[in-house]
């Protein structure tokens, strides 16, 4: 099929802690609910391509109608114009989370949702109830897909179509107040980390995960 080219309609859904708006976009209208994070940390830029060309990609599968697709395009612009993980208070959004395991710290917050971005995308979650949230990460030297909640399953299908490895968080250090902890393992909610190799060209990270991407958003 010929991919159709998708303009987005850009909904604000928040504001990060220098004024710039975070937005969303909606693709398809059916009833599995997934939700696609382009980016939490402000240098782990590798899924760009991804997050652009997903949507296109679900249209020429023709499944918009199995889907109803969100796509966040980066929760943390301050951090990406800064080139910096954390956002513009210097927090790690990805350990600011209301989880059991919180740590209160100047790189965590003070409390959990202390910071605009991690409130606005904890709120998000609550209003979509998504089937499916994956965010896109990247890691120095490696790259394999991590799993939170009931979705190895997914991971495992994940595996097979990219070549990228399963990681078990348990395998790697603790994360408090992560949204991986949150929403996967308090909410049972299903979420994939995507760790690109860091410095990946973003076009190459697309290109080796497109079809992987596409059979877990359709759960196919």
């Amino acid at each position: 099929a010929v991919a159709r080219s998708v303009e987005p309609t850009w909904k604000v859904f928040g504001e990060s802690v220098q004024g710039r708006p975070l937005r969303m976009a909606t693709y398809g209208s059916g009833p599995r609910r997934v939700l696609w994070v382009g980016g939490i940390h402000g240098n782990e830029r590798e899924g760009v391509v991804a997050t652009a060309s997903l949507p296109a990609a679900l249209l020429a599968a023709d499944r918009e109608r199995k889907v109803t697709l969100t796509v966040l395009e980066d929760v943390n612009p301050d951090g990406t114009a800064s080139k910096q993980r954390g956002n513009a208070n210097g927090v790690d959004l990805n350990r600011n989370f209301p989880t059991k395991n919180f740590q209160p710290h100047r790189f965590f917050g003070k409390q959990p949702l202390s910071q605009p971005e991690s409130r606005a995308l904890h709120e998000l979650i609550l209003t979509l109830k998504p089937h499916l949230v994956i965010v896109a990460h990247s890691w120095s030297g490696d790259h394999f897909i991590n799993f939170d909640g009931p979705a190895q399953h997914l991971a495992e299908r994940f595996a097979k179509l990219s070549g990228y490895p399963v990681r078990e968080s348990g395998d790697m250090a603790a994360t408090p107040g992560s949204l991986g902890s949150w929403a996967g393992v308090e909410n049972a909610i299903p979420i994939l980390t995507l760790e690109y190799l860091r410095g990946r060209e973003p076009n190459a990270a697309w290109a080796e995960t497109e079809q992987a991407i596409l059979a877990v958003v359709l759960d196919a």
